[in-house]
């Protein structure tokens, strides 16, 4: 689990990574390990308050996918959490700005999902490989206007 310190670096380079991000309309910081990059905002579960996370993803069947993995951690990352919760979320690839419905991977769907992820980013079997909990896993789909 990472110490205070940590989180709070891991704060400051997010809210960092989203200005630049909107600034130049998603022409920098747009990739992170190779992959790339989203904005994605979502409603907080307690608060109820809009909460912005930078998030890679890959594309499947029209809809961007994100995975819950944390690095590795224990424990399902915050931002998953208030996903679950939500019905809609809004979707910043590039300069596009998208509302998006929210759909958690199935069990069912899951493999198809993961063998995807992994075969984008090694580093997602790394982190498997660190903690027994399996990495839950979201389709963010587009609504048509």
């Amino acid at each position: 689990m990472p110490n205070a310190l940590e989180r709070a670096f891991t704060r400051t380079i997010s809210k960092t990574n989203i200005k630049v991000y909107r600034a130049t309309k998603g022409r920098v910081w747009n990739k992170m390990l190779g992959m790339p990059v989203l904005l994605m905002t979502v409603k907080g579960r307690r608060t109820g308050q809009p909460r912005t996370k930078p998030l890679i993803y890959f594309t499947h069947k029209g809809s961007y996918v994100v995975t819950g993995s944390l690095g590795g951690a224990p424990q399902e990352p915050l931002w998953f959490r208030n996903l679950r919760e939500a019905k809609t979320v809004i979707v910043e690839v590039g300069n596009e700005l998208h509302e998006a419905d929210v759909e958690i991977a199935t069990d069912e769907e899951h493999p198809e999902l993961w063998a995807k992820a992994t075969s984008l980013a090694s580093f997602f079997s790394e982190y498997q490989a660190r903690t027994e909990r399996k990495f839950p896993m979201a389709k963010l789909t587009p609504r048509k206007d």
